[in-house]
């Protein structure tokens, strides 16, 4: 298992750039996100001097990111299902009408509130379609062995991105206004979109695609009955929660904390940035000494010291260094998370999980921002950020409970062990549901340790695809048990033999056999066909 661990640290950290489809292609993201996050500023600060400030700057979040919590699982079973590019590129489009539409209607004076938010949701539902549809798209841009470090140079993105996007609409909206900013969002958008069509994209050959309804349950299902997926979310949203506050209530630190104009705000979020870039630059050479664990409670214990005290301090010049150490936090805990469920995943269900991932971040975030917009209204801003600054802090003392397994050391690979059922029939693939009986004899000294085993096997037949599980016990024979579990279709249970199932589905599979005696029966039972 060491040298599993190491392969990805004996990549270097610009490699992907080597393949001249991936450079490019991520050339075309930094460029449209900067473009998206402009358009965020401007959004934010339209109004920030309204004397609803409090309330409408942290709902420009919101509005962006709600969207991610309530489509990002339906375009991951999208991504999955329909060509990638294709899919991106229509996004693209969208993104283009809705940016100068935005730009001509503000600049026409036409921009409420209500409409504003609107609009920003509608970015934001495009982006809730694009981000897991082109984090799926990186395994195809890259080797195995290089896929850590384009991960990690995507982390890189997206804060390059964080930093100049809102540096470039401060400079932007002091010189010429608000407008220009969303029409400049259109202008970066179009990058992205040539790039796509550009792309000369070797064919791709897919196995049979899951039908979209039943993706999506099988993601949820998946999400539902793994323990350690569930903990990985949990811990990351105790943090995103009150860290958040960030980035919500930046706009009101720069205007009314720092009184600064919108120039100096955009410097503000570039310090964020820096920081943020930083992190994910210096995180590999980190985690090569300490565990995940560790850098989660480092991450979190120093964005919360650095958060207090940019909430009393009233200067610039100690604000913006303050930040760097905000950024360096968020992005180290960001990168740690979604590293760690990358490694932990099986490869049938990642795109749906991280969807899942990125609806508990962007949600967490959309639900945290008024939040501390309404908290800020009702006390102040100072008391606002100090509150979510404990917060950080307790969150990174709650690791101690909620902590992250090594993911390195778990063989999430596929491993088709199940026999080929011999049947008398020849069931339609869409014939269901259907139900999997297997008889057990167990002697009585070793029942104890057969029946938890089997909690074990009951989360593993639930997360492959199962969607009822139980164990019997044979009322006129105490030495047998019979588990049944029922999954949708006679498909759905095929995707169970041939790569859902993982080594550690075998090594559960393994501890609950080694205390029966003979061979399991296995029985198929199929609906029966009327006469």
């Amino acid at each position: 298992m060491r040298a599993e661990r190491a392969t990805p640290h004996t990549v270097r950290s610009w490699a992907p750039f080597r393949r001249r489809a991936f450079f490019w292609l991520w050339l075309g993201v930094v460029i449209s996100s900067v473009g998206t996050w402009a358009q965020t500023v401007g959004a934010q600060w339209l109004f920030v001097n309204d004397p609803r400030a409090a309330t409408i700057v942290p709902l420009v979040q919101t509005a962006s990111t709600l969207p991610m919590m309530l489509l990002a699982l339906p375009a991951g079973a999208l991504a999955d299902a329909f060509d990638r590019r294709g899919l991106l590129f229509v996004v693209q489009v969208y993104f283009i009408g809705v940016a100068v539409l935005l730009a001509v209607l503000t600049a026409l004076g036409m921009m409420p509130p209500a409409l504003l938010l609107t609009f920003t949701f509608l970015v934001g539902a495009g982006q809730a379609m694009s981000s897991p549809t082109w984090q799926a798209l990186i395994t195809e841009l890259v080797p195995r062995n290089e896929l850590a470090a384009a991960t990690r140079l995507d982390m890189v993105s997206v804060n390059v991105a964080r930093a100049a996007g809102p540096a470039l609409a401060g400079f932007v909206i002091a010189y010429w206004g608000v407008p220009p900013v969303f029409a400049l969002n259109a202008v970066a958008t179009t990058v992205l979109a040539v790039v796509l069509l550009a792309w000369r994209r070797p064919r791709v050959t897919r196995g049979e695609r899951e039908r979209f309804i039943p993706a999506l349950r099988a993601g949820s299902r998946y999400v539902r009955h793994e323990p350690v997926v569930r903990t990985i979310l949990l811990r990351f949203a105790t943090f995103v929660f009150p860290a958040g506050a960030v980035w919500a209530l930046l706009p009101l630190i720069a205007s009314r904390q720092l009184g600064l104009a919108a120039d100096g705000y955009g410097v503000l979020f570039a310090a964020l940035g820096v920081g943020a870039v930083v992190g994910a630059l210096g995180l590999g050479r980190v985690k090569q000494r300490l565990s995940s664990n560790t850098v989660l409670a480092v991450a979190g214990a120093a964005f919360a010291l650095a958060f207090a005290a940019v909430a009393v301090t009233s200067s610039m010049s100690v604000a913006m260094p303050l930040l760097v150490v905000c950024g360096i936090g968020w992005t180290a805990t960001v990168a740690t998370v979604i590293s760690e469920l990358q490694l932990f995943l099986p490869g049938w269900v990642r795109a749906r999980v991280i969807a899942v991932y990125l609806m508990v971040f962007l949600g967490t975030q959309a639900v945290a921002a008024p939040i501390w917009g309404l908290v800020t209204q009702l006390t102040s801003l100072r008391v606002a950020l100090l509150a979510a600054a404990a917060l950080v802090g307790f969150s990174a003392a709650a690791g101690r409970v909620l902590r992250v397994p090594d993911s390195h050391q778990l063989d999430r690979s596929p491993l088709a062990y199940w026999d080929t059922p011999r049947l008398a029939v020849d069931p339609d693939p869409t014939v269901g549901p259907v139900v999997v009986s297997i008889q057990y004899e167990v002697d009585d000294d070793h029942q104890p340790a057969f029946l938890a085993a089997m909690r074990a096997m009951r989360r593993s037949r639930l997360r492959s695809g199962a969607t009822r599980w139980r164990l019997y016990r044979v009322g006129e024979d105490v030495r047998l048990f019979i588990e049944q579990f029922e999954v949708s279709t006679w498909q759905e249970h095929q995707r169970q033999h041939d790569g859902r199932l993982t080594a550690e589905d075998k090594a559960i599979e393994d501890a609950a056999f080694s205390h029966i005696a003979g061979t399991p029966r296995t029985h198929h039972l199929l609906p029966s066909t009327p006469e």
